[in-house]
Parts: C-alpha cells; structure tokens; sequence
C-alpha cells in the first residue's frame, strides 16, 4: 500500500527526510518529535474511526472527569482515553472486567509516544441491538413518567392472598411458592400462568397482569408478583416489552418486580411499585415472616399486659383513695353543724372584742375633745390686752416715722435748689443751655442766660475773670 509522506506540509520537517522504513544515506536524521506527530498523523489518517471490542482493566476515574483504562484481549492490550465530554454521556458506570465494544479514533500521544484510542462512544459487548432497543424505549417511558416515583404504591403489610403472574414450569415459581409457605403458610397463592420467554410472551405477560387486576377484587389478591428466573437479556426480553410496563402501571393492586438475578435490570423493574432482586426476594418483601410476626404479636401482647396490669393497679390505689375520702351525708352534716357552732362563737367573742375596744376609744377622745375645749372670757381679755398693747405700739411708731419724716424734709429742704437761689444765687447757662461753672469757659461777647428765685434773664459777658483775679477784687 502506497503512503503518502506525513512530512510533506510540516514546517518542522527536516528536508530531504523520507518515510520511516525507508534509508537514504543523504536524508538528515528525525527529531522524537518529529517522528512522533509523523506517526499520529498518519494513525489518525489511516484510521479515522473504528469499533474495537475488549475487557476493561486499569481503570482510573480521574478527578477532571476524564476516565483512563486499558482494552485488552488474551494477547494485547492498548492504552484508552474517555474524555469528560463523552463520558458524562454516557448512563452507566465503567468497572473493571466489563466486557465492552468501543467506537473510538486511533491516535499517539506524542510526549510519550504512547499509542492509545480516544473513546467516541461505549456499548456492553453482547447486548447489541437489543440494549440500544431498550435505552431508546426507557426513555421514551420515562419521559411520559411513567417511572415517576410518586406513582409507587404501598405494599399491605399482611396480605392475606398473593397472586404470581410466570409460567408453571418455571423454578422461579418453585422458588417463590417454597419461601412463601416458609413464610407465610397461611396465606392464599393465586398463580395466573403465561409464558415468560419467545414469541408473543410479552403480549401474555401483560394480559396475564391485567387479568390478575380485572379479578383482584374476586380472587382477594391484594398484591401482585410478577418473576421469572435469570438470563441473558435475549431470555428476559420479554420483561422489556411496553405493553408489560403499561399494565403493570395500570394494575389496581400493588406490583412486585422479581425478574432475574441483581445484576439484571428490565422495564418491568422500573414501572413496578417495588423491585426485587430475584423472584425468592420478590416473595420474602410480598409476605413478612410468620414466625417474626408471631414473635412481635407477642412481644405486643406482653406490653399490653403490662400496661393494663399497672393501669389497674393505678386505678385501685386511686379508687382506695377516693373511698378514704368518701363520707356518709349524716356525718358531713354533723361536722358542718359543729364548724358551724364554733364559728358562731368565735364571731361573738370578736364581736364583743371589737365593741369594747371601740367603747375603749369613744371615751378616750371625749376626755381628750374636753381637755383641748377652749376658755372663751380668758381668751376675750387676753385679746382686749392685746389690742391695747398694740394700740400703744402703733402710735408710738407712728411718732417715731413722723420725727424721722420731718428730719428728712429738712435736710431736703437744704438741699433743694430753690432755696439756694432764694438766697441770692443764679443758675448760669451758656448760650447750649450747658450750666457754666467757671469763667474761663466764658469769653465777652457770649450770650448767657440766668435762672433767679423768681424769674430770669437774658445777658451777654463783657468780660471774664479767673477765681485769682475774683478773689482779689473781693
């Protein structure tokens, strides 16, 4: 097969270099780099996309979210990388062991020059179309909500009739019949055979369902198992039909899923009101164990016992009370007659008490009210004396203000400067109507005025003199 050269548009190439395998003395030597991008060049050319089937081993869930394992056969393996953004399509978990077909591209990872496939896609290897089949179908059911929790019914506690829907020759039943009447052997199995594998027993095992709900109310079912034993998922695929699904939904009475082992997972598992993990668990949910009940009921039964000895014991220690307290009417009658008699008593010694502490009291206030009774004629004099004393009093002082008075008067009488001027003086003021005080404030020529005893004057200054000049001319 002819291939063409990887270094031909690789600015890195080294010129004349020529595909490996193939020597030229003249060709300068690859770098590792080099020769590694030539190789994932040319695996990811030649090998575009491809499916390779193997075991798992070496897993690692990295924290990033990518996953790395190792696909290996009896003779190689080979290096995988699950990238974050394909894995986290995926709706199941990746294990150790697990067989499995992968669509992945082939590449190298040159730093290491390790080569490895990076994964596409997963698929369980075996399952094919009909896993693909069922994903798509889950699905579809799931988003009419048909698995939606808040569907789930209760089981009955302690049905009294169980029906089985699954075929006669299965050991399943063997299995589920045997655990029931070690369980529960008092209880009624109503069996509703149908085929549980190959043509048309999908369609068997939904009218076998619907039948068993059309006559529950008849047959006295109040809880439905649906089981067969374990397989391949060809063998239960009948259990993964749509119609099983839609009538276990549709049933009027609780539905048990006991299809397979643990690890096997239908539709029918998911509708049901309670999954099992295989048909004998699928019994062991549908019927408690009569030996456990008989142990609660009677483990109920003894604290029943105990508490309806010691409400009674409580009750005669209450009722022994009640009776001490209990008296004939006569006798309640007699101590109410003599409570009464003393209290008589009582209330007239009080009484009496009390009159002679307020007859006590009366007297005591009328030699008190007769002690502070005034003396009127002693009270008169001493108030004529009083008036008298201050009769003398008053004119006494007011001969006193009248004395002090006319002091007063005549030393203001000195003073007033009316009388001044009645002895020959005059009140001077300048031509401002300023008082003039001395000559030398005067000049002739001005104007002066003069206030006398009795009238006044207008004059005008001829001359002014000093008080020296005064007192020599006087």
């Amino acid at each position: 097969m002819s291939i063409p050269s990887p270094f031909s548009d690789s600015p890195e190439s080294v010129s004349g270099a020529s595909l490996p395998g193939v020597t030229q003395e003249n060709s300068a030597p690859l770098s590792v780099s080099q020769l590694n991008r030539a190789a994932r060049r040319l695996l990811e050319t030649e090998f575009p996309l491809c499916r390779v089937a193997g075991e798992i081993s070496s897993l690692t869930h990295a924290a990033s979210g990518h996953i790395y394992f190792s696909l290996k056969d009896a003779a190689a393996q080979v290096r995988c990388t699950f990238f974050r953004s394909r894995a986290q399509l995926l709706g199941w978990r990746l294990e150790n062991g697990q067989n499995v077909v992968v669509q992945a591209r082939l590449t190298l990872y040159e730093a290491r020059g390790d080569f490895q496939l990076n994964i596409e896609n997963v698929r369980r290897a075996g399952q094919g179309d009909l896993y693909e089949r069922f994903l798509r179908l889950k699905q579809k059911l799931e988003q009419e909500g048909l698995f939606d929790p808040i569907h789930k019914r209760s089981l009955p506690p302690f049905p009294r009739s169980i029906g089985i829907v699954t075929s006669p020759q299965a050991a399943a039943l063997s299995d589920v019949l045997r655990t029931l009447s070690r369980r529960a052997p008092q209880t009624r199995i109503v069996l509703y055979p149908t085929p549980v594998q190959g043509e048309g027993a999908g369609a068997s095992i939904a009218a076998a369902i619907l039948r068993a709900s059309a006559r529950a109310e008849s047959d006295g079912c109040e809880v439905l198992i649906v089981c067969r034993g374990g397989g391949s998922i060809e063998d239960l695929w009948s259990f993964n039909d749509e119609a099983v699904a839609r009538a276990i939904r549709a049933s009027s009475i609780p539905v048990i899923s006991g299809v397979g082992h643990e690890t096997d997972v239908t539709l029918a598992d998911f509708a049901a009101d309670c999954r099992a993990s295989t048909p004998t668990a699928a019994a062991e949910i549908a019927a408690p164990e009569c030996a456990a009940v008989l142990q609660r009921l009677e483990s109920l039964e003894r604290i029943l016992r105990e508490r309806f000895s010691r409400q009674c014991s409580d009750r005669a220690q209450r009722l022994d009370h009640l009776h001490a307290r209990l008296k004939h009417p006569a006798a309640r009658i007699g101590e109410n007659q003599r409570a009464a008699v003393a209290l008589g008593r009582r209330l007239a010694l009080a009484w009496r008490q009390r009159l002679g502490g307020l007859a006590l009291r009366l007297q005591d206030q009328c030699l008190r009210l007769r002690h502070a009774r005034p003396d009127s004629k002693r009270r008169a004099e001493r108030l004529e004396a009083f008036a008298l004393r201050l009769s003398a009093a008053l004119d006494r002082e007011l001969q006193q203000r009248e004395a002090i008075l006319d002091r007063l008067g005549a030393g203001l009488e000195h003073l007033n400067p009316e009388a001044v001027l009645k002895r020959g003086f005059a009140v001077v003021r300048d031509s401002e109507g300023r008082i003039v005080r001395e000559a030398a404030t005067l000049t002739p020529g001005d104007a002066i005025t003069l206030r006398l005893a009795r009238g006044g004057a207008d004059a005008r200054v001829v001359a002014a003199r000093s008080e020296g000049e005064e007192k020599n001319r006087s």
